[in-house]
């Protein structure tokens, strides 16, 4: 699903943010990445739904070569892969309808069918309430969870998640973290950085840690909750 063979990334100044990642992650895995701030958990990720290019190494997702994809294919790319930020970077101008509406009104859909699609995963994420709502109407938890409905409103087959919970609280962050993990189970190859040992503790996933850019020796945990 995921694979990364001798990756580097360097933004031209002192040493490289990630320097030589070679990274297995296989479908329908869920798969912590773990390390302290500024170890390169979210260069990684953005390598991944290229938001940047790598410098060195090659990246596959789904069997494409990310190094050698045509600008104009990126976009069909990202369908497959949902992403979901720490800061939710939602349009605070928007309804939550309207947030969770934009991936597929850029795909097209005809708008009875996105509107009909919207709702069904603002009911999955506990939300469907709360469709005609502003983000700044939203408490913290209720946000990431309209930012995690936007992320797999298209049934990507991979979610990236960037410390999903960095700005929660600890019953928030186990109600994400719960949600996310339910999302897996339904068949999702799921992607989250981390730093929080707590999260890592309790949903007993694969984990892959950076330390400086580079990949420490992966350990493995009982599946399970």
């Amino acid at each position: 699903m995921i694979r990364l063979f001798h990756v580097y990334k360097n933004y031209g100044f002192g040493s490289d943010a990630l320097s030589d990642i070679t990274l297995h992650v296989a479908k329908g895995e869920f798969l912590f990445l773990t390390g302290p701030s500024g170890a390169g958990k979210s260069t990684l990720l953005k390598l991944l739904y290229l938001a940047e290019k790598s410098t060195k190494g090659q990246i596959l997702i789904n069997g494409v070569n990310l190094g050698t994809l045509p600008e104009r294919k990126i976009p069909y790319l990202r369908r497959a892969v949902g992403v979901v930020f720490q800061d939710f970077k939602l349009i605070d101008t928007l309804t939550v309808l309207n947030n969770v509406s934009f991936p597929l009104e850029v795909l097209g859909m005809p708008r009875s069918e996105t509107k009909k699609r919207v709702m069904r995963v603002l009911k999955f994420v506990g939300l469907a309430d709360r469709y005609d709502a502003y983000p700044l109407e939203l408490s913290g938890g209720e946000q990431q969870r309209v930012a995690i409905a936007r992320a797999v409103v298209n049934e990507p087959p991979i979610l990236i998640a960037d410390e999903p919970t960095g700005n929660l609280d600890s019953e928030l962050t186990l109600e994400i973290i719960k949600l996310l993990d339910y999302i897996h189970k339904r068949g999702a190859t799921v992607l989250m950085a981390t730093h929080n040992k707590d999260i890592v503790e309790r949903f007993h996933k694969r984990v892959v840690s950076l330390n400086r850019g580079k990949l420490v020796v992966p350990r493995s945990v009982s599946k399970g909750l």
